[in-house]
């Protein structure tokens, strides 16, 4: 005796289920006994990538969160290189989406290997070229200059911030961003002039 087709459906509707239902146990079993496990790693990997440490606990849940989100769909044959591609692509999307990306985090992403879309081989060249000379510009400024410069520019701190940490006044501070800005303008820009030469 034939079934009628509302029986089909509903028999194709409860297989599904039924596997989903499997393959949900499956990638459970497997994040527990293969991921799980992996915590230690992944928590140091991390923490070596990422300068805002108050973020590695939610880093952490969100690679968790996309690897177990993909068992669901394929288990991947290993674990642990699955879990740190996943940290690794999170951490380089996060570092898109700041307004303000630190020098640091740029190393970072090349000592991961994280250029997405490789750009030509002369690019590359000229941006390590223009880091380079950034670099020897700020190594140029005298010492309060860069250490104000830095804190503003590559830790986005504001001037009260910065002048609570080098132990000066607001004006102090404006002084030294100002004359360090000008000094590496001038370096990477202008005419070539002694930085540490007094203004």
């Amino acid at each position: 005796m034939k079934q009628p087709p509302e029986n089909g459906r509903d028999d194709t509707a409860m297989r599904k289920a039924r596997d989903a239902a499997m393959t949900a146990a499956k990638a459970r079993v497997w994040f527990v006994s293969e991921v799980l496990p992996l915590e230690t790693v992944l928590m140091q990997y991390i923490q070596r990538n990422w300068r805002n440490q108050s973020d590695v606990a939610d880093i952490r849940q969100e690679v968790y969160v996309r690897v177990y989100e993909a068992a669901l769909h394929e288990l991947p044959e290993q674990a642990k290189p699955f879990v740190l591609t996943t940290a690794r692509n999170l951490l380089i999307n996060r570092v898109r989406r700041e307004q303000v990306v630190p020098i640091e985090a740029v190393a970072d992403l090349e000592s991961l290997g994280a250029a997405a879309e490789e750009p030509p081989p002369d690019r590359v060249v000229m941006a390590r070229e223009e880091l380079r000379r950034l670099q020897l510009a700020l190594d140029s400024l005298p010492q309060r200059s860069r250490e104000a410069v830095v804190m503003k520019q590559v830790d986005g701190l504001s001037r009260r911030d910065i002048a609570l940490r080098m132990g000066v006044g607001e004006e102090t501070v404006k002084r030294h961003l100002t004359n360090g800005m000008r000094a590496l303008a001038n370096f990477l820009y202008g005419e070539p002039t002694d930085l540490r030469r007094k203004p």
